[in-house]
């Protein structure tokens, strides 16, 4: 499973090409729900000041702010990064697979296989440092069914309150419902998600 190890990596340039995408994107979300930032502040726990730094690019949104949004816009995450990305070939190419990081945590997330129109699944490999956790209180669409697979390291995931230690090799199946957070206590945690649309 070595050969998966480089797949993490991602030029800047490319990571701030897809921030200013992903801001543009967040302002046409909200301008589509019709929604003031005063509106969606309230719906997502998001100041209103966060919110327009975000929307006009001026920050990077966390794993955790992108959570929000996408359970108050009805989305997982992956759709959202997917939408501000051309759409993908059938085959996707290492270098044309976009990768998000999260500044507050580190946390890598490259689109194996996007999502795209037709197909109801998806791929993600997701890389978290030693000690980052990330946090989401809520699904972005519930029933969300996940396939996690452990390239390497070690990852502790709490589904509705059920921790689960994650070493290589594991496989954990399950459906969002609830609250969910993943934390890597040592080593680097890497591993496959295919995401299903319920």
């Amino acid at each position: 499973m070595r050969d998966v190890l480089p797949f993490d990596s991602v030029p800047d340039a490319q990571a701030s090409d897809i921030d200013l995408r992903l801001a543009a994107r967040l302002a046409s979300l909200r301008q589509e729900h019709g929604l003031s930032l005063d509106a969606l502040a309230q719906a997502s726990g998001i100041s209103r000041a966060t919110l327009s730094r975000l929307e006009r690019g001026e920050t990077s949104p966390t794993a955790s702010l992108l959570g929000r949004l996408c359970t108050v816009y009805g989305r997982p995450m992956s759709r959202l990064l997917a939408e501000v990305e051309a759409d993908p070939a059938r085959l996707v190419r290492h270098d044309e697979q976009s990768v998000w990081v999260d500044p507050e945590t580190g946390f890598r997330r490259r689109g194996v296989s996007p999502p795209a129109k037709g197909f109801s699944a998806e791929m993600v490999l997701g890389t978290l440092p030693e000690g980052a956790a990330i946090s989401y209180a809520a699904p972005p669409v519930g029933g969300l069914e996940h396939h996690l697979w452990m390239l390497e390291g070690r990852l502790d995931l709490t589904l509705d309150g059920v921790a689960h230690a994650l070493s290589p090799g594991d496989c954990l199946r399950y459906q969002l419902a609830g609250a969910s957070r993943f934390s890597c206590p040592g080593p680097e945690a890497r591993y496959l998600i295919a995401i299903c649309r319920p």
